[in-house]
């Protein structure tokens, strides 16, 4: 994990570039969100607070305000663009606040969120001991965080393409399951449940997979990746190795989802530190009448 890292600045651009084509090309995205919403049947009580972190054009905030229609739903993305474009699912009658952020620096108070929902953003990020930290740090105790990210699998056969032309990275990795859920142990989260499942979309030639990306934001953010252009002649090659894939005359992408869900940690809980040792946390008022007279 220490050789990977993605460029923020990046990730940050591409999804503002995609803000106006997103919505044109996420059907996996939609797909994905529906099973995500299952995993909110785990939660019995009636939420307060809900964030949507890496809410993107907000479809899936405006299916959180529609099933916790009393609660605060507050849509958090990184990418202003986006959140522009989500004002046109904050309905009159249920709105959401937007917040442009950073979800591993929430802007938001200690033990104040029942249900943190995000589909398909923690892909790109790769500080997970900050990322968790921050779900620990908002999550009520009990509150529910519900996920789904990228596993390494996804855009194998993109991957190979490239790899048959060069060493170069042109493809974003994505951490293993067994990673993120330590990182989510070790963030003081308790009792999480990861699942995996493999999508495998198809297309008429591989440069509908690339015109797909492009209108997602999903495109190169490795800060190993190289900053020159790719010539016409490795790109040709490329897409040559990637013909060479097809299946019953289509072109294959795979997509590996991990859906997870864990739980806020109990008041006083106390969670790792990235440079080692432990931190608890307590409120105010839990130590009152603590202190020697």
């Amino acid at each position: 994990m220490s050789d990977f890292h993605l460029d923020r600045g990046q990730v940050r651009r591409n999804f503002g570039r995609a803000a106006r084509t997103y919505e044109q090309h996420d059907a996996l995205q939609r797909e994905v969100q529906q099973s995500l919403l299952d995993r909110l049947g785990f939660y019995l009580e009636t939420p307060e607070r809900v964030l949507d972190v890496g809410a993107g054009t907000g479809r899936g905030t405006a299916l959180l305000k529609q099933r916790y229609a009393k609660a605060e739903v507050i849509a958090v993305d990184l990418a202003l663009p986006m959140l522009r474009a989500a004002k046109a699912h904050s309905g009159w009658l249920k709105p959401f606040r937007r917040v442009c952020a950073e979800a591993t620096a929430l802007p938001f108070p200690d033990h104040r969120v029942d249900v943190l929902h995000s589909n398909l953003c923690f892909q790109w990020i790769t500080d997970l001991a900050a990322l968790f930290g921050e779900c620990a740090r908002v999550l009520k105790p009990g509150g529910l965080l519900a996920f789904t990210t990228f596993g390494p699998d996804t855009l194998k056969e993109l991957r190979a393409a490239w790899a048959a032309v060069d060493g170069h990275s042109h493809v974003s990795r994505f951490l293993d399951m067994h990673d993120i859920g330590d990182a989510v142990l070790n963030a003081g989260l308790r009792d999480p449940v990861l699942d995996v499942e493999r999508y495998t979309l198809t297309y008429s030639e591989p440069r509908k997979l690339l015109e797909e990306l492009r209108g997602l934001g999903a495109t190169h953010a490795d800060a190993a990746r190289e900053r020159h252009l790719t010539g016409k002649s490795h790109y040709r090659a490329m897409l040559a190795a990637y013909e060479a894939m097809r299946v019953d005359g289509r072109i294959p992408a795979t997509w590996e989802v991990v859906t997870a869900h864990a739980w806020g940690p109990p008041p006083g809980q106390s969670r790792r530190l990235p440079g080692g040792g432990e931190m608890a946390s307590f409120s105010l008022s839990s130590l009152k009448g603590s202190r020697r007279r």
